[in-house]
């Protein structure tokens, strides 16, 4: 499976028009706070929010008009689900979409609504795998697969051609790494216009074959829950590890509080949403930005497709951590007005009360006092120091715990 320069080319070519060429910007506040020149080019963007669109479409585009009837199947509880079944409604093709029975109702219901239809089989992919290439054989359907397809792998490097266009001085270049596809046809596509441009893997820790094979170690993946769901491969294809291990500069990897990190930062620093795959780039690139220091860097920021609930626990985590959410503990006389003196003086301190415990009926507060938790919001830990210091002032015992 080699794919070319004139491959993404002719891929271009064909996807033009049908999808978005997502625009590339300066990450201004990142740029400042990591002292890195740093671009994004803005693949959450694209038609389903991913790149995934851009593989998926040129695959249909190859097919025959037999095979156009019969329709398609994959096997994905993601990205490569949408972008698959939004092209192939578009285009008229039936579309089949196989996911493990544990996969979110809000992904089954949005690739459903996409025009797909869906079949929930299996504990994970790969018994869900296996029941989509039973599937399409006995339904004549054609399979398609996430990243070990030449001309999927085609699709993905033209958002490398568009990017050498958008940001003709570019040195650097980062694109999260899973099953490889992605960066195999962005590599293809920056080297082959410049050769001169470094590209950089980036992984989940827990997901790390790409940077185990870079740096020759035949150990097992460690696997495991992480954030970076979008690149949790364990085993990318042998293809494009080929063009990994002849175009890539290196591949590195990210933890999850790193990771978790850096989509907080894209949010509050950019305003941007990003999935769990894009801030593993992002993570890799705060951890060591001294390689990046003085290069014109660009971020594949690959999509933005993360659950609402784990992106508002996401976000309070971030303010805890930035100790703009601290917990108040206070020990009272269970008398009238405790309550209404703390609450005026955090107002004239500028703190935002969020949630507010009165405890006097466990064993460990004495009978005559209570316990008082506040949890509040302020600028920064400086101004929480200064809500402290008021209510120490006014005679309140008062502890606190920044993370809550």
């Amino acid at each position: 499976m080699a794919v070319t320069l004139r491959d993404i080319q002719d891929a271009a070519r064909a996807l033009e028009g049908q999808v978005v060429c997502t625009p590339v910007v300066r990450a201004n506040r990142l740029s400042l706070h990591l002292g890195v020149d740093l671009y994004l080019k803005l693949e959450n963007l694209q038609h389903t929010n991913a790149f995934k669109a851009r593989g998926a479409l040129n695959k249909l585009l190859t097919l025959s008009a037999a095979q156009r009837a019969a329709g398609v199947i994959a096997c994905s509880a993601g990205n490569h689900a949408q972008g698959l079944a939004f092209h192939a409604a578009r285009l008229g093709i039936p579309a089949v979409i196989v996911m493990p029975r544990p996969t979110p109702f809000n992904k089954v219901q949005r690739t459903q609504e996409l025009g797909a239809r869906v079949v929930l089989h299996g504990a994970d992919f790969d018994e869900s795998v296996g029941e989509a290439h039973r599937l399409a054989a006995a339904e004549g359907l054609t399979f398609v697969h996430p990243f070990a397809d030449a001309a999927v792998v085609a699709g993905q490097g033209t958002l490398g051609l568009e990017l050498m266009e958008q940001l003709p001085g570019v040195q650097s270049v980062v694109v999260p790494v899973g099953g490889g596809g992605l960066i195999a046809g962005v590599a293809t596509a920056i080297k082959g216009v410049n050769p001169a441009v470094e590209v950089v893997g980036a992984q989940a820790e827990s997901y790390a074959a790409a940077k185990a094979f870079m740096d020759g170690d035949d150990g097992p993946v460690a696997g495991g829950a992480t954030l970076a769901e979008g690149i949790a491969v364990r085993a990318p294809d042998a293809g494009n590890l080929e063009v990994i291990a002849r175009l890539v500069d290196r591949v590195e990897s990210a933890g999850e509080a790193a990771i978790e990190r850096a989509i907080f930062d894209l949010l509050s620093a950019e305003k941007l949403v990003a999935e769990g795959a894009a801030g593993a780039g992002l993570a890799v690139i705060a951890q060591n930005p001294k390689a990046f220091c003085g290069k014109q860097t660009a971020l594949i920021l690959c999509g933005g497709n993360i659950d609402s609930r784990l992106l508002s626990t996401l976000i309070l985590r971030g303010m805890v951590r930035e100790g703009r959410i601290a917990r108040l503990t206070f020990a009272i006389d269970d008398t009238p007005g405790q309550l209404a003196g703390i609450s005026r003086l955090l107002a004239e301190a500028g703190a935002n009360v969020i949630e507010v415990i009165h405890q006097r009926m466990m064993q460990a507060v004495p009978l005559k006092q209570a316990e008082l938790d506040i949890v509040i919001e302020a600028r920064d830990r400086d101004h929480v120091r200064e809500i402290v210091a008021a209510l120490q002032v006014s005679r309140f015992k008062v502890r606190v715990e920044e993370g809550v």
